[in-house]
């Protein structure tokens, strides 16, 4: 039987952490889109990727000028259901990672989105459906799965018993690789790690 090469989006989140812990994938994307924090996103993933001996590659394309919010460092358009939010984001690094997917022989690509991002349209069950249809259908044929939908982060945590010491050295921050503790992405992480018990 032929081998299913799998591959997940790996931010240096918990959410991904858990992600990329439960299911060990032959590989990890890590994607440097011009986002102000892609320093640490980047340290963080290598780190968990040695820690579990998975492979692990970084795609370059700087996008920062076409991004808004806090991830770009720049002002948020009026349509704007939060301060991070850039557009079309995951279906650009949905795109990216498929195009290094193609060179990387990959079959089946996963991503970390959870029930507290659903008020993002490309954080819903829609979103990844219609993504899914629509790189399936072109060459390659790989499949775009986001099984951690119906989850809150510290229940993904805890469905795939993830060490609290690998998800302590997760990185949410928006806005500095440093983090800041102020913006929503530090709040969750702040929440999250109360719900899990981590000092």
């Amino acid at each position: 039987m032929e081998h299913i090469k799998k591959v997940v989006l790996l931010s240096g989140g918990i959410d991904s952490i858990c992600l990329t812990y439960g299911i060990r994938p032959d590989i990890a994307y890590t994607i440097d889109y011009g986002q102000t924090v892609a320093e640490r996103e980047i340290y963080v993933s290598k780190f968990i990727c040695g820690e579990l001996g998975i492979e692990h590659k970084v795609i370059n394309v700087d996008c920062r000028n076409l991004g808004t919010g806090t991830l770009a460092n720049s002002e948020n358009l009026s349509l704007s259901p939060s301060e991070e939010w850039w557009p079309y984001r995951n279906q650009l690094l949905v795109t990216l990672a498929c195009m290094q997917g193609i060179k990387d022989s990959v079959n089946e690509m996963y991503l970390a989105s959870v029930k507290s991002d659903n008020f993002h349209r490309d954080g819903t069950k829609e979103f990844y459906n219609h993504m899914d249809k629509l790189v399936s259908y072109q060459e390659g044929e790989i499949s775009i799965n986001c099984p951690t939908l119906d989850l809150y982060s510290h229940e993904l945590a805890h469905r795939y018993n993830v060490p609290l010491e690998l998800l302590s050295i997760a990185h949410s921050c928006h806005l500095s690789n440093l983090a800041c503790g102020k913006c929503s992405g530090c709040i969750k992480q702040l929440k999250v790690r109360y719900e899990l018990g981590i000092d």
